[in-house]
């Protein structure tokens, strides 16, 4: 597996998987629409860098040419983003999907890694939610992040593995920083403004650092076939309310930032009921994994990023802000 096409390589998981890929000795190319741009990708021998839509199968086909792994990033994510324009999501997120992984798998590539969503299961009040508990998705983002899973395993084979990772909601410094993810939200505005506005507080929300993340795709990359062909793998570390995590936001920046004396958190009403209990040991029993990084860990990470202005403007610029970029942009 050391030659590696990466969709959505640019975007914030990949700022932080592709120098880790790059560091430990892979082939990478990253193929992306740079709605965020590249200028923080490394640059380095091995990495390719290819500005393309993944809607466009016919280019995104002689980029699978020589390749061993196709990880599969790329999408408009979050329910906002989705709503910004459904039509067009939904061809980026579900319409090319069959044909990308029947074209990959053409050109000889010999695993697919798929990026679903914990977000696939809704709301559940489930004590522990398995990969095998019922999708129930509330909105088109999470529809159609499940509808592809069974797309993949339908062209699995002996030579072509297939495999679904259902991730945790993502937090932590990324050289391509988000911040319109739950912890991420959080911490900036405990450092910038001072105060949290928690929406609702009950929910509860899986969270998973940006650097375990990274890890598990690269662990994908490396593992027996045998273990992953067809398989589906929930992976979160911490879940807590999102009032549990506005607290621990709390604690960490007061502790970073002691001059700050004391942060405000607020509580106002939410539309988004979203509500569910990951459990992730299939994960750990069939491939040994667990997860090494916490929500503090996350946050203190954020500070340390401010602390160094690698995060300049991070209320207000559009970068930061996937549906803000879209819109501005007119991404269609």
């Amino acid at each position: 597996m050391k030659n590696v096409l990466i969709t959505g390589g640019a975007g914030y998981v990949g700022s932080v998987l592709v120098p880790q890929l790059l560091d430990s000795g892979y082939n990478v190319t990253v193929y992306d629409i740079m709605y965020y741009g590249s200028d923080h990708l490394p640059q380095h021998p091995n990495l390719k860098v290819v500005d393309g839509d993944i809607r466009d199968t016919a280019k995104l086909a002689k980029e699978f040419e020589g390749i061993d792994c196709v990880l599969h990033l790329a999408c408009i994510s979050n329910d906002p983003s989705f709503d910004l324009a459904p039509g067009f999501s939904q061809s980026v997120n579900f319409d090319c999907f069959e044909p990308m992984v029947i074209a990959a798998k053409e050109a000889g590539a010999q695993r697919f890694i798929y990026c679903s969503s914990s977000s696939v299961y809704g709301v559940s009040d489930a004590p522990d939610v398995t990969e095998e508990h019922p999708l129930v998705p509330l909105t088109d983002y999470n529809k159609f992040k499940g509808m592809c899973e069974p797309l993949l395993f339908k062209h699995q084979t002996d030579d072509f593995t297939g495999v679904t990772i259902r991730p945790a909601t993502v937090c932590g410094y990324g050289p391509r920083m988000r911040f319109d993810l739950s912890v991420n939200i959080l911490t900036n505005h405990a450092i910038t403004n001072n105060k949290i506005t928690v929406f609702g507080g009950a929910q509860l929300r899986p969270n998973l650092h940006i650097k375990d993340m990274a890890d598990v795709y690269e662990m994908m990359l490396e593992v027996p076939k045998e273990k992953i062909a067809g398989e589906t793998f929930n992976i979160g570390y911490q879940n807590h309310s999102i009032m549990d995590i506005a607290k621990m936001v709390r604690e960490v920046v007061l502790e970073e930032y002691p001059e700050k004396g004391d942060i405000e958190i607020v509580t106002t009403e939410t539309n988004d009921p979203r509500s569910y209990h990951i459990n992730s040991d299939k994960i750990k029993r069939v491939l040994g994994y667990s997860p090494k990084h916490s929500i503090k860990d996350a946050v203190r990470d954020i500070c340390d990023a401010m602390k160094k202005d690698l995060l300049p403007d991070s209320m207000d610029d559009v970068k930061y802000f996937n549906v803000k970029l879209m819109n501005s942009i007119g991404a269609k």
